[in-house]
């Protein structure tokens, strides 16, 4: 058996070198071991975390399963070796699924979105909902909006950039959207120990679309969502937060017409939110916020994927 090196077990690297080599969020590192004592940390003689390089494989190897959809509930008993050994498996089957011939799943998602273009194309609402109807029984709530509805609204995006779809075709998309999406969230049954998600749109954001596909992804991940809606001011979100014992906050910012006013909205939230409840920020908009989004440490989603894996290591 090879000799254990010592130097991998001494408390020496501090959080941000953690969050840097690992890809896990503060807010998600900290949860870990609040709920699981996914590790140890040692201190600092200022009080400051300190980590070894023995809890960074740890975390990194946990990360991984987790990104793979295993529930961090369900892993974080497992030791350094196993966990090594669960990802190595997951990997393996991720090769394989890899290199088999594309996914009936796929075709039938993207069979979907060119019909859903065409009803929007003709101001079809009815059919529009009949097929993003067949569709949310055939996939699921979450492969629903990773593979039809997020595709399907950037598909849209680009149609009304190339001035070949209207605001008529777009209002008429996101109203059916907001309908049937609306009817998932009211209809999910989370259980009476689920986290709670708050969803919403900052102040000036009246698109609710991003928020929309946050609030159902959430939902399909069993957590209970309080859905608040758009162009809300910070001081209502944080007393809705605080009122509904929130455990996340999440955000979706689709443009940014005023940079300032938004910056100084996201501070405002921040301050007032708990210390350990994540913000979640996605949407369109991120870039031109990035520099107060690192500043507060708000956790940046390029993508609904993100969420679900995020959400899957907070939960």
């Amino acid at each position: 058996m090879p000799r254990r090196d010592p130097e991998s077990d001494r408390k020496r690297h501090p959080i941000q070198v953690v969050v840097r080599r690992t890809g896990l969020t503060a807010d998600v590192l900290r949860a870990w071991e609040k709920r699981y004592g996914v590790v140890e940390p040692g201190r600092s003689e200022g009080g400051r975390r300190l980590y070894s390089d023995e809890d960074i494989e740890r975390l990194r190897l946990l990360r991984r399963a987790t990104a793979a959809g295993r529930r961090i509930s369900q892993i974080a008993g497992l030791g350094t070796e196993e966990l090594g050994a669960l990802v190595k498996e997951d990997e393996r089957e991720e090769r394989v699924v890899a290199t088999r011939p594309e996914a009936d799943a796929v075709k039938l998602a993207g069979k979907a979105v060119e019909d859903s273009v065409s009803a929007i194309g003709r101001l079809d609402a009815r059919e529009l909902e009949n097929v993003l109807n067949r569709a949310m029984v055939t996939f699921g709530a979450s492969a629903f909006i990773e593979q039809l509805a997020a595709p399907l609204m950037r598909r849209l995006g680009e149609l009304w950039s190339h001035g070949d779809a209207s605001a008529a075709h777009e209002h008429l998309a996101s109203a059916v959207m907001l309908r049937l999406l609306g009817r998932v969230i009211e209809s999910a049954g989370p259980s009476s120990s689920a986290l709670n998600l708050l969803v919403a749109t900052p102040v000036k954001q009246a698109h609710e679309i991003g928020a929309l596909f946050a609030a159902v992804i959430a939902a399909a991940e069993g957590w209970r969502v309080t859905y608040l809606g758009g162009d809300l001011p910070a001081d209502d979100i944080a007393t809705a937060a605080r009122d509904s014992n929130a455990d996340a906050v999440a955000l979706s910012v689709v443009y940014v017409p005023d940079v300032g006013l938004l910056e100084d909205e996201l501070r405002r939230l921040r301050r007032q939110l708990a210390v350990n409840a994540p913000l979640l920020v996605g949407g369109a908009g991120i870039p031109a916020l990035k520099k107060v989004l690192d500043e507060i440490e708000a956790v940046q989603l390029s993508n609904v994927t993100e969420l679900r894996t995020i959400l899957a290591q907070l939960s």
